[in-house]
């Protein structure tokens, strides 16, 4: 093995796994959770070729290669962590912040409006589907409902509302996304024998419909903030949900946390009562 087979995250992963016995006990160290640092380990010793675990219920033993690649591992780990540590010391805080599609362009599209007094580095983490806060995925996550997990801290954001968009109402086409949120079902139950246009991504959604081709279920805070777009149906009611922000139990009184969930907040109550 030589150092340019070596993912260099899954390596810093595999120490912690390997230093833990485990995956549960590694997830609380590193912030991923178990299932990801199971995938991540998999992937790790494709990619070597070799086994590096004996997987039993209770925990995660080192084969010989395992054991060969922990001892070349934190050896680099030695020479490499000083650097890193170094230059950690004077870099913002990283604040990771997780949404959907339309908030997530939202918030970039003004995130001069995110940044203040306090240094802060921000990564927007745009997905449909939910990071695991309380494993340190995200430190804000945006969401449709009040967060249950113990650890949680969520705070109501207000309303959003959806409603169809198109230049003009002689638009028949529908662009339909192919995903399983609450808009992509119901324009997949409401639109059954109309011409559409499929996507995997909802803005080529808001691109078809700016196009002109297609009519396109959109947030009224999107849709209303298109020039050519206006809206072709009422309110749609069965797609009506709170907004919530949500953060974990202790990393939100963390300065850099606080002050972006106030100015997320401050954005995103705006967006809902204005859209």
């Amino acid at each position: 093995m030589n150092e340019r087979d070596f993912d260099w995250d899954n390596l810093r992963l595999f120490l912690a796994v390997a230093r833990a016995g485990g995956l549960g006990p590694a997830a609380a160290q590193t912030g991923k959770s178990a299932p990801t640092l199971g995938r991540r380990m998999i992937e790790l010793e494709r990619n070597l070729g070799i086994e590096l675990f004996r997987r039993k219920p209770r925990g995660y033993d080192l084969t010989v290669d395992g054991q060969a690649l922990l001892e070349k591992a934190a050896g680099i780990e030695a020479r490499v962590l000083p650097i890193t540590e170094t230059s950690l010391a004077t870099a913002p805080p990283l604040v990771k912040i997780s949404a959907g599609t339309w908030v997530t362009r939202l918030l970039v599209g003004a995130v001069g409006k995110l940044y203040g007094s306090i240094p802060v580095r921000l990564r927007f983490i745009s997905s449909e589907e939910v990071l695991k806060i309380g494993h340190r995925e995200a430190a804000i996550g945006i969401r449709n409902h009040r967060p249950e997990e113990i650890g949680l801290a969520g705070r109501k954001i207000g309303r959003v509302r959806f409603a169809v968009y198109a230049v003009d109402e002689s638009v028949s086409t529908w662009a339909r996304v192919l995903s399983n949120t609450p808009s992509a079902n119901w324009l997949r139950e409401n639109s059954q024998g109309d011409e559409a246009i499929e996507v995997t991504a909802p803005q080529n959604a808001l691109d078809l419909a700016n196009a002109g081709i297609a009519r396109a279920v959109l947030p009224t805070f999107i849709g209303n903030a298109q020039r050519k777009l206006k809206p072709v149906s009422p309110l749609i009611v069965d797609l009506e949900h709170d907004q919530w922000l949500v953060s974990h139990q202790d990393d939100r009184f963390l300065p850099e946390v606080r002050h972006v969930i106030d100015r997320t907040y401050a954005m995103l109550s705006e967006a809902c009562e204005n859209g």
